[in-house]
């Protein structure tokens, strides 16, 4: 069994809520764990890491199981094949606003799970009209955040020695699909301006962490998300698993 730890906030939740499914639906045995505070910062997961606060949600498997998880606790409950980390989006694309806790956080999963391998999980830019209070830092403009929040993820990974989960060009990608536009689309990528659509954008996000960390070639998944209305649309979702392969998989 591949066991997969995110330390996140609502942004991880949206990335892993079908990561499990499809995993299975391709015959991989996987475990995700999700801990998560809404809008959570590094700064903000460093201080509950340095006071083993039980400040989390605790999410297994896209489910939510408990309301009292901490960090150290978590982390100690391993063995875990891959821990993440991000940002909270309002902050992910101001490189400053990642140091020192970025490296904090890693040297401490570094000590207590050696054997895990550290990956950022890059997340995405805002819808273009999005109303979100951080937006204003971008200039409002979507492609400008989207540039800033990949170079400011990119330095990240660097600095600790990483890799990045692209999950924020596979959204970039989507967008520039007549299906998926903002705006005009059948499928927006985002449902509030900001978090992941459902099932489509959460979707996509998943696809590509099942191809980055577990190397399945999702072009052949066959999970099916369901609606409101049914079944999700299969085209659509043919669509998003040759976008999240060729975004892990540049030619």
């Amino acid at each position: 069994m591949i066991r997969i730890l995110s330390i996140g906030n609502s942004f991880s939740t949206d990335a892993t809520r079908y990561l499990w499914e499809i995993a299975s639906a391709m015959g991989c045995e996987v475990e995700t764990v999700n801990l998560y505070i809404g809008g959570c910062s590094l700064y903000t997961h460093v201080k509950h890491l340095r006071s083993g606060a039980r400040a989390y949600s605790y999410e297994r498997n896209g489910c939510h199981m408990a309301e009292d998880a901490s960090i150290p606790e978590t982390l100690k409950a391993g063995p875990w094949d891959f821990v993440t980390l991000q940002q909270a989006s309002h902050y992910s694309g101001l490189p400053q606003t990642y140091h020192p806790f970025l490296e904090e956080l890693a040297d401490y999963i570094k000590a207590v799970a050696p054997d895990a391998k550290i990956l950022m999980h890059q997340t995405w830019s805002y819808d273009p009209e999005s109303t979100h209070d951080g937006f204003p830092t971008y200039n409002m403009d979507s492609a400008f955040m989207y540039q800033a929040v990949k170079t400011a993820y990119a330095e990240a990974a660097a600095s600790i020695g990483c890799d990045l989960i692209p999950v924020g060009d596979a959204v970039e990608a989507a967008r520039k699909d007549p299906m998926f536009a903002p705006g005009s689309g059948k499928y927006p990528m985002n449902r509030d301006g900001f978090h992941l659509s459902v099932p489509y954008g959460r979707y996509l996000a998943a696809l590509v962490w099942c191809e980055k960390l577990l190397k399945l070639d999702v072009r052949k998944d066959t999970y099916c998300p369901v609606t409101r209305d049914g079944a999700a649309d299969q085209n659509a979702l043919d669509v998003l698993r040759g976008i999240a392969h060729s975004i892990v998989n540049p030619i």
